[in-house]
């Protein structure tokens, strides 16, 4: 392996001892320091090897972050997965690592914040709506949407 290979390599372990990466971020680093295809797959399988990479590993921390810390529902962080370019199958792994009982009371909570915040409005179905599409775009389900929403 030359000093150039040798190099990105170190500069990719780095990378991803940093903090969990998926398969194409380091991809598009490798490109970054400027190596071509057949200088990067190869990294990227001895990345792999090393278990400097893992896909699994990465969608689950993504997921559990984006859930605890922005309080993402689950069809949100299933689509910027996809944009990850992650595996259908890490994707439910990652999924299926978020507990039911912390993800109804994460959506319960969000969902009685936002209600708190519509109190001067007066008209019901405005109210109904504005929480329907809140809660769309934090990514909640739509069966847990409308079941909130019968509550009210």
């Amino acid at each position: 392996m030359n000093d150039t290979l040798q190099t990105a390599l170190e500069k990719a372990k780095h990378y991803c001892a940093y903090q969990e990466r998926c398969h194409s971020e380091v991809r598009d680093k490798l490109y970054s320091l400027g190596l071509h295809r057949n200088q990067v797959e190869p990294l990227l399988t001895q990345l792999i090897e090393e278990n400097y990479l893992n896909e699994e590993r990465f969608a689950t921390a993504y997921a559990g972050g984006k859930f605890r810390i922005k309080q993402w529902g689950k069809e949100k962080i299933k689509y910027a997965l996809k944009q990850k370019r992650i595996s259908d199958y890490c994707i439910r792994k990652a999924l299926a690592s978020i507990s039911n009982i912390d993800y109804n009371k994460t959506f319960n909570t969000v969902a009685d914040k936002k209600l708190a915040t519509l109190k001067s409005e007066k008209n019901i179905f405005i109210k109904k709506r504005k929480i329907k599409d809140f809660l769309q775009q934090r990514g909640f389900e739509l069966n847990l949407i409308n079941d909130y929403l019968k509550e009210i």
